[in-house]
């Protein structure tokens, strides 16, 4: 999931994360599947945790022999991308590899000093280096409201020449340092508007004008006392011009005018293998396709998108939906995402399609609410799960597709933002520690994974494949069978059309054709 690095935690409190959260989900009550077509409950049956479980360790096995990752351009990338592919080639899909450029970006160094200690800080994904050994200047604090350091009268007439603090909030992380630079600040520290750590990007090398970091809500408060006081800012990254592919898989069978598209990214973050984000996502979306096969009985063609360089700005995806015409556009009926769904201290989120939760970006295109509505639906009658939902935030690959108006909903489990009480009681698991304690580390592994939540979703999967595979009209409105009758009409009016023109040329077999 994007975006990008944290840094890691001790072994200690990784192992003692692990120790508490797994295994303590509550029992499941319900089993219960929802009125369905048999395609979604045969999926449902057939999609199970082992097989699934299966490519996660030929994930693993990839990234311990290729340097402990698969980012994107990577060895690692291209052999869990060729898994994928022959394996869905085998199956007899219908198997594209898209290939496409990007900037592989790298951090080599990221560290702040201030007040005499030394706060945690993650470098953003694009950002400027500063020279090694770091900048060093006055802290510029800059006042707090709701668009904190968007406008350029946020910034005090001083700020040239010194690093700013900023609150996250308002617009997004390129606009906030690009504006700070313009004010005159040489560096900028932005702090989380919410528990847990701050990972960000800046979209692109073309936006970064001045190094950015993020940092806790907790260590942007004590860095909020220090204004004026010096600090030194260290983040440093490698980047490069490189390319990756996408692996895009279709059904043979099925309308090719509203086809379901599910995605995942295969890609991980340079620090680790990245079993849970995203692997998780990928080796459920392989299983399932599996199960499902190149040629089942569907009104609906299905395609599966295992995205590339996620991890560096939703490039692979982007790319993807951005070489699609109007039409082929047009052609994808929705389109599921599924990004870390066995994370260690698992939380149950669905995107929130309708906007209920009245956070963030708002309600998703027409069709997305009915969306979550399945999900939700589904895991609380058939696994006894209550979903809570999550905002449509642009941090997963649904990103372009809602931005061109295709629905689009999708199951997580949660990543570096910190379990709540309430949470810890409905679900299980640990509160105060984050759903994922190894986001983007190296310790995202194979140890880094809750299979119970792993296998609720995988099931959460098949039932939306099999269902919306059978018919997408509460989505669209359009309506199983009638291509197959609007064929069948069309042929008849042709076959009509072929006996009158024999029988006004005089063709004696006209009357018995």
């Amino acid at each position: 999931m994007s975006p990008f690095r944290t840094r890691f935690l001790p072994p200690l409190a990784i192992a003692t994360g692990a120790t508490l959260v797994l295994g303590l989900t509550p029992a499941v009550a319900a089993n219960t599947l929802p009125d369905g077509p048999a395609l979604a409950k045969q999926l449902v049956k057939k999609v199970d945790v082992n097989g699934v479980n299966r490519h996660l360790i030929a994930l693993q096995r990839i990234a311990d022999t290729n340097g402990g990752t698969r980012a994107a351009s990577t060895e690692g990338h291209k052999k869990s991308a060729e898994y994928i592919a022959t394996k869905l080639e085998a199956a007899g899909y219908q198997v594209t590899r898209q290939e496409f450029p990007f900037t592989y970006s790298e951090t080599l160094a990221e560290k702040l000093t201030a007040g005499g200690a030394n706060v945690p800080i993650i470098a953003m994904e694009y950002t400027k280096s500063t020279p090694v050994g770091g900048i060093t200047a006055p802290l510029s604090v800059v006042a707090v409201d709701d668009t904190s350091g968007c406008e350029a009268a946020d910034y005090p007439a001083d700020v040239a020449g010194k690093i700013a603090l900023i609150k996250r909030g308002g617009c997004s992380f390129a606009q906030k340092q690009q504006t700070a630079a313009a004010a005159g600040a040489i560096g900028a520290i932005v702090y989380n508007n919410t528990d847990g750590d701050l990972n960000g990007t800046l979209g692109g090398p073309e936006n970064a004008v001045i190094p950015t970091g993020g940092v806790t809500a907790a260590a942007g408060a004590q860095l909020a006392t220090l204004g004026g006081q010096n600090v030194t800012l260290e983040l440093r990254t490698f980047q490069e011009a490189r390319t990756s592919y996408n692996v895009i898989a279709e059904t043979k069978t099925g309308r090719k005018d509203n086809v379901v598209m599910l995605g995942s990214h295969l890609d991980s973050v340079p620090a680790g293998p990245g079993i849970n984000d995203n692997g998780s996502g990928s080796a459920t979306l392989l299983e399932t396709a599996l199960q499902l096969g190149s040629s089942p009985k569907v009104n609906n063609a299905v395609r599966f998108g295992f995205w590339s360089a996620e991890e560096f700005g939703l490039i692979g995806s982007t790319y993807y939906v951005d070489q699609l015409t109007f039409e082929q556009q047009l052609d994808i009926a929705l389109y599921l995402n599924f990004d870390m769904i066995g994370s260690p201290n698992a939380g149950y989120f669905a995107y929130d399609g309708d906007n209920s939760d009245g956070v963030g970006a708002g309600a998703g295109p027409y069709g997305s609410a009915q969306i979550e509505k399945t999900f939700v639906d589904f895991m609380q009658a058939a696994r006894g799960v209550s979903l809570e939902g999550t905002d449509f935030t642009g941090r997963s690959d649904y990103g372009e597709f809602i931005a061109v108006g295709i629905p689009a909903g999708g199951l997580d489990t949660g990543a570096e933002v910190l379990k709540t009480p309430a949470q810890a009681a409905k679900w299980g698991g640990t509160a105060g520690i984050a759903f994922d304690p190894c986001y983007h580390q190296a310790c995202d592994n194979l140890g880094n994974i809750d299979r119970v939540a792993l296998d609720r979703n995988a099931d959460g999967v098949a039932w939306a494949l099999g269902l919306y595979a059978t018919s997408t009209e509460s989505i669209n409105g359009v309506q199983p069978g009638k291509a197959k009758a609007a064929k069948q009409k069309a042929a008849d009016r042709q076959a009509q059309r072929n006996f009158s023109a024999r029988a006004v040329a005089g063709d004696p077999h006209a009357l018995t054709a």
